[in-house]
């Protein structure tokens, strides 16, 4: 039985998904009260989704609803009945490619669920509001590590612009109604636990069944692979790192991007390493201890060649950063798949 601690209790939305799976477990093992929120959509595998929830709830510390951020009635109740301190929020309806399938998807659950979440944030008062925003958010910029305090205006996916309006709604109610706001931009996160439509996943899926995998772009592409565990020791460290309003600009710190009207502030979570995808696929050859055999195929409509975070803002606030090898995390993750696919 895990002790009652004064530990600040946590709303994490987006709980049975990959990432709040993995910070949920963070945060219950480290005393504190959770409770899960989660659609359970069927965009990918509901049973992997039920399975992190069935782990989850063995805590006698974690409590959760399943239901849409969209219904606003149950995320009221819900948090009225919580009473959350801190917040979470990382459900979303995410992939690149799937928002030029079902864009108005995007739109219900990225703007109307995170309108919803933030109205629960200003209703209760909460110490931290915390929102997942995404690497997707340079777009088109070319200037390499990406900045927070770089402009980032040139979406290139409906999936990216509904993250930059959670942005500008998010420092907008931060200004009107002092609520301490962190969002995060993930680069490419991986790992155990993750979701089925990721490449990395699907790559595995495909080498272990004699498919041959796609490598868009010929190969030619470079992600910033940042390892799971990595990414929510990052978030679990900046819950304890509100913003503060300033009092003139003067204030910030050169390379901060705390804004000068309001407590809120974006940062990077990435590993700040540059990896060639083909290597990435090497990795995961050696990994697995199998060929895989290749499509190459043209570049996919609305992706980037590259992404590469400067992750110094993060590891001046926490004293942290991501460093896990995409080797050492591509073994982890491979083991956690023969595990579960044989389960």
């Amino acid at each position: 039985m895990t002790a009652q601690t004064d530990k600040p209790k946590v709303l994490v939305t987006g709980s049975a998904g990959f990432i709040g799976f993995h910070l949920a477990r963070l945060l219950l093992a480290e005393g504190f009260r959770v409770h899960g929120y989660d659609g359970m959509t069927e965009y990918y595998d509901v049973t992997l989704k039920q399975r992190r929830h069935q782990i989850l709830l063995q805590d006698p510390n974690f409590t959760v609803t399943e239901a849409l951020l969209e219904d606003d009635e149950t995320i009221n109740r819900v948090s009225a009945e919580f009473q959350p301190e801190i917040i979470v929020h990382l459900a979303a309806q995410a992939g690149v490619r799937y928002s030029l399938e079902a864009p108005r998807s995007y739109i219900d659950s990225n703007v109307i669920g995170t309108f919803n979440v933030m109205e629960v944030a200003r209703n209760l008062q909460v110490r931290h509001l915390l929102m997942a925003s995404t690497s997707s958010i340079y777009g088109a910029n070319e200037d390499m590590p990406f900045r927070e305090t770089d402009k980032a205006d040139l979406q290139l996916t409906i999936y990216a612009a509904t993250k930059k309006a959670n942005e500008s709604m998010a420092h907008s109610y931060a200004h009107l109604w002092n609520i301490p706001t962190t969002m995060f931009r993930f680069f490419t996160v991986y790992g155990p636990w993750g979701r089925p439509d990721l490449a990395y996943f699907k790559f595995t899926d495909a080498i272990l069944n004699g498919r041959p995998i796609d490598i868009y772009n010929h190969g030619d592409m470079y992600r910033d692979f940042t390892y799971v565990d990595d990414l929510v020791r990052a978030v679990r460290l900046l819950i304890d790192v509100p913003p503060v309003r300033p009092d003139s600009p003067e204030d910030i710190r050169d390379g901060d991007s705390l804004s000068p009207v309001a407590p809120y502030r974006v940062v990077n979570i990435g590993n700040s390493d540059k990896v060639r995808l083909l290597d990435f696929i090497e990795a995961l050859e050696d990994a697995l201890g199998v060929k895989a055999e290749r499509n190459y195929m043209g570049m996919q409509k609305g992706d980037v060649e590259a992404t590469w975070a400067n992750a110094d803002l993060l590891r001046s606030l926490t004293g942290y950063a991501p460093q896990t090898d995409y080797r050492d995390g591509l073994k982890a993750f491979v083991d956690w798949y023969r595990d579960y696919s044989q389960a």
